[in-house]
């Protein structure tokens, strides 16, 4: 039991680490950046604003991916990087329902909770089409998911016949901005309800056991008595309920879609939450709190560059080169070096 509890705190380390290195950067360049005032929207209520707010706000919608990535990167040892395409067909799909065949309505044609299921079943469906390749066909997860990653924003601008329909409805925009009368943003909401759910089905189903089983030997597994095809499949469909989810938040904060712009190099950032809670991006053994911790990480870290004036075409260059760190660090050699450094150190701390 305390060996888990080692694990467990080992892995929050490596986010925690990295939250505490930002937050002094930023304490040191600009103290401001840390100022929360209480303000007024254009529809008068009463929200927060400034960057830690906007670090929930936007940092949720990732935190939401995060949840599905890890369980996919978990289970296959790859990762899904389509979930951009994704929630670009996930919100179009959204606004389709929403709007009929009137791009331009007075009025909703459909309840907003029909409109999100539909593209829940929709999402899910692709995140099988993934899975069916990757799990049946044995097709590795980034050449699998290439093909909708390659497609997935052209079908979401034909689902809509490459118009651009517009939501006039207020309330529609709640999910992606305030509810009246709340000034913290709702998507940080969504996200915790998402949390709260995901760790509940760790808790009290097999699947986190059955998923790290799957990963780390899906033969063994096998024997086991485990179906390592269908966890694999089943985490992909997770994924594809939590791109719906973040698909209803984009598609909100606009009340419209712009299908090349639409969770741009989204799926960067959820693989990079998972690397930074870290997990292994070959599979196995994974954290969940850490993953999701991570996604605010790697908010933080955008905000942090955007409020340095960096460009928004920069910003993968700079994030690539955390991934590069990460990946190095998380490979077997070299946290073997870092182990026998450790144990070098510790023992002449403990002679002094």
């Amino acid at each position: 039991m305390s060996k888990g509890k080692g694990t467990f705190n080992k892995q929050l380390l490596i986010p925690i680490a990295a939250l505490v290195a930002l937050a002094l950067f930023n304490l040191i360049k600009d103290p401001s950046f840390f100022k929360i005032a209480l303000g007024e929207n254009s529809a008068g209520d009463p929200v927060l604003s400034g960057y830690l707010i906007t670090i929930l706000d936007y940092g949720s919608e990732l935190a939401i991916l995060a949840i599905g990535m890890t369980l996919v990167t978990a289970a296959s040892g790859g990762q899904d990087i389509s979930v951009g395409a994704a929630i670009a067909i996930a919100g179009s799909v959204i606004l389709r329902v929403l709007c009929g065949t009137n791009s331009r309505p007075e009025e909703l044609q459909a309840p907003v909770i029909v409109a999100f299921l539909v593209a829940c079943l929709v999402a899910m469906l692709f995140g099988a089409f993934n899975g069916i390749l990757v799990a049946y066909f044995k097709i590795q997860p980034m050449v699998a998911t290439l093909i909708l990653f390659t497609a997935g924003r052209s079908i979401a601008a034909w689902i809509n016949n490459n118009e651009l329909p517009i939501i006039s409805e207020p309330s529609f925009g709640y999910y992606g901005g305030y509810i009246p009368g709340v000034p913290i943003p709702t998507p940080f909401f969504i996200a915790m309800i998402c949390v709260v759910v995901i760790m509940l089905v760790l808790k009290f189903t097999t699947l986190g056991l059955y998923t790290q089983a799957v990963g780390i030997n899906g033969s063994s597994s096998r024997l086991n008595g485990i179906n390592p095809q269908f966890i694999k499949f089943l985490t992909f469909v997770i994924l594809g309920l939590c791109v719906a989810v973040a698909g209803l938040i984009k598609v909100s904060r606009l009340s419209t879609i712009n299908y090349s712009v639409i969770a741009k190099d989204i799926e960067m950032d959820a693989i990079l939450a998972v690397a930074l809670g870290g997990n292994s991006l070959s599979g196995g053994k994974f954290n969940m709190t850490a993953s999701i911790l991570g996604a605010y990480v790697i908010q933080f870290l955008t905000t942090t560059l955007y409020k340095m004036n960096v460009q928004s075409d920069a910003l993968s260059a700079y994030k690539a080169v955390v991934v590069i760190i990460l990946v190095v660090l998380s490979t077997p050699i070299v946290r073997k070096k870092l182990s026998q450094l450790g144990a070098m150190i510790l023992p002449k701390k403990k002679e002094a």
